[in-house]
Order: C-alpha cells, then structure tokens, then sequence
C-alpha cells in the first residue's frame, strides 16, 4: 500500500502541525513562481486553496489577483492564515459544506495526502466548474551533499526509521505522486483528464538555526518523543555547525494537474 493511501488516516501527525502554527509558517519554504504561472495560464479568478494551512500558498495566488477560499481542517493553522491575509472556512475538505460555490481551480499545497484521496477527489469534481484545473503540489527537499552526509550518521544513530523515510532529507517517496496521478488513487474517478506531473526546482540555504526549526514542523520529527526529539535536534546541530553551519538545499516541487471533464 502506498503512503498516499493511508497516510490521510493518521491524524495524530496530520494534527501536529498546529502545535506551533506560527513556525509553520516561518520556517516551511514558498512554491516556485514559474509553478504559479503554470497554474494561472488560463487566468482563474476564484481559487480554492485545500488544507490551506497557514495561508503560504493562498498568499501567492492572493498577490496575483486571484479571489482565493482556504479550507484548513486545524482552527490554529486557519487562525494564523487570516492574519496574514486570507478568507478560511473551518473544516475537512471531504465534509466542507460548498454552499453550491464552484471554482476555476483548485489548489492543495503540501496537504493532499492528509485527504481521504477517493473522497477527495470525488468532491474536487464536484466544487470546480467544467474544464476547471486541479493543481496538487510538494516541496522535496534534497540537501547538499556535505550536509547530507554530516546528517546521515546522526539519523542511523539516533533516528533510523526518518533517514530511512523523511522527504525533509532526500528520502522521495515517488510512490505518493504516483498514486495520485495514477488510476489507483486521488484520481480514480473518470471525472479528470489532461492528468500530468510535472517538476520545478528552486534553492536555498538555510543555516543551522534555521534548518533545525525547519525540522520540525515535519510530522514525523514533531511526533517523536520529545527526549529522542531534544537529543536528535542537539547532536545534528553540532554536526552541522562543524561543517559551517550552511545547508543549501535544492527543493523539487512536483505537481500534479488535471482538469474536470467538461461532459
């Protein structure tokens, strides 16, 4: 079974990220604008923005003109994104109540694989107009290498499971994508065509400081326990430090579009 498959059931990590929803927000990286334009081709005017968090993508498409609805399922994420500008609607996208609004495209930034991908997929139909886009996306991570071998022994020691699995250090779990594009998951529905992946890069480089925060605000550093977390976060900090403290990182964003049938 693939992560996309199952990974929406484990809401324990799926609730993590409002425990610090203002970190969240600092320390988690934008999309790439060449992505954006891709999105805003055809020039959509209503946006809906599923498991908006802390607003990151929705400002992007808010700064582009576009009229945009978030829909976050965390009151502490949602609360944060209406102070950085953004209309948000409690709830989980599966139940949200649409109210008979349709949209021209609609976005999911870092966040589909905590929807249930039938039922998802099934109301992504529903709520977008005929012709109208979905745009699924996901910033990976790929550390430079110094930095990735100085991290790499610290997690076989102390955290082996996360160098085995964490996309926040290069482990791509490409059966995600997959899946979603792919007639077994959150687009089985015969009610998409045009599916496609496409990738996007950007960089950046973080310092030590910087990186660890980025750390965790992933689910599945945040929910270790806090002793194996506190002894994980020290030791990588010394290790990074004795390289320089600098850890460049090349993101690949995959995205994953598709328009609803218009008959």
């Amino acid at each position: 079974m693939s992560l996309q498959a199952d990974l929406h059931q484990d809401r324990r990590r799926a609730g993590s990220f409002g425990d610090d929803a203002e970190q969240y927000d600092r320390a988690r990286p934008p999309y790439p604008a060449e992505m954006i334009d891709t999105l805003l081709a055809e020039q959509p005017r209503l946006v809906l923005d599923v498991g908006c968090g802390t607003g990151i993508a929705s400002r992007l498409f808010i700064h582009r003109g576009c009229q945009v609805l978030g829909v976050e399922p965390d009151a502490r994420m949602a609360a944060v994104a209406r102070r950085r500008g953004a209309t948000v609607e409690e709830g989980a996208f599966e139940q949200w109540e649409d109210g008979g609004r349709r949209f021209d495209l609609l976005v999911a930034g870092q966040a589909w694989h905590w929807v249930d991908p039938h039922a998802g997929a099934r109301k992504a139909a529903a709520v977008l107009r005929p012709g109208g886009r979905i745009g699924l996306f996901w910033n990976q991570a790929f550390p430079g290498e110094e930095a990735r071998l100085a991290m790499a022994p610290v997690y076989e020691r102390l955290a082996p499971v996360l160098g085995e699995r964490s996309v926040l250090i290069g482990q791509r779990d490409g059966q995600l994508y997959e899946s979603i594009a792919a007639a077994a998951a959150a687009l089985d529905t015969n009610l998409f065509d045009q599916i496609a992946v496409e990738f996007y890069e950007h960089e950046r480089v973080y310092t030590t400081a910087e990186w660890l925060e980025l750390a965790t605000t992933h689910s599945d550093h945040r929910t270790l326990p806090p002793a194996d977390l506190a002894r994980l976060l020290d030791t990588l900090r010394e290790e990074l430090d004795r390289i320089g403290g600098r850890v460049p990182v090349r993101y690949e964003t995959t995205l994953v579009t598709g328009r609803t049938r218009s008959s």
